[in-house]
């Protein structure tokens, strides 16, 4: 028989996994990763007299927004999507080892999401406790993610990102370009994944604790503990 059991420990921690994992994909996803300079209307970079008003073009790992020239008489006049249609055409191959790196984590932090969902039915997996094994496997995505934003900042010498951020961009230098929100979210979603791999010991602890015990000795199969 379940016995569902609820712990603000366990519930705070299957709230952050879930909160990590849409904040990684969404990162991963967006062109928000760099900041191009500022341009005008029609291309040429901004000057300080010109009265058009200026855009920055964003870059991702696989994506890009740009300003779309046919449509500038419109309010959305920007053109966002992917400018890699296969894995090969991706800037640089650090940029694709980024992509990879950051794929296997955002995998295995969606696949501990969707499970964390039913520990307050399940607390273990072949005689193991599932948030220890949660744990280890936000663990190992955390060290995904790392690898992955260790090698991207690498690709920063490739040609696409020179004409987005300048002949001064080069490897872990950004030439003119700014870092992107993306960016920072996939660097707080990393610690985050580390803060949570620590905190599922204490859902672990939270959920077998003797007064959990007591209560499932009682046979109560609805147990709500603070």
């Amino acid at each position: 028989m379940c016995h569902v059991i609820v712990t603000c420990r366990s519930m705070l921690w299957t709230l952050l996994s879930i909160v990590v994992a849409f904040a990684e994909l969404i990162a991963f996803m967006s062109a928000d990763w760099l900041i191009g300079k500022a341009k005008s209307h029609g291309g040429a970079e901004a000057a300080g007299g010109d009265p058009a008003e200026p855009y920055h073009p964003t870059l991702g790992i696989y994506a890009r927004c740009i300003r779309n020239p046919g449509l500038q008489h419109l309010q959305r006049d920007t053109l966002c999507g992917p400018y890699a249609e296969s894995f090969g055409e991706i800037a640089s191959g650090f940029w694709q080892a980024t992509a990879i790196f950051l794929t296997v984590g955002i995998f295995i932090l969606c696949m501990v999401a969707l499970v964390s969902v039913f520990t307050m039915c399940v607390q273990s997996i072949m005689k193991k406790s599932i948030f220890n094994v949660c744990g280890l496997l936000q663990g190992i995505a955390g060290l995904f993610l790392i690898l992955g934003l260790i090698f991207y900042p690498a690709g920063w010498g490739c040609q696409k990102a020179i004409d987005y951020c300048g002949h001064y961009a080069s490897a872990y230098r950004p030439g003119d370009c700014a870092l992107g929100w993306a960016f920072y979210t996939a660097i707080g979603g990393t610690v985050l994944t580390f803060i949570c791999a620590v905190f599922s010991a204490q859902a672990e602890i939270a959920t077998s604790s003797d007064k959990v015990q007591e209560e499932i000795e009682e046979g109560k199969n609805l147990i709500c503990l603070l």
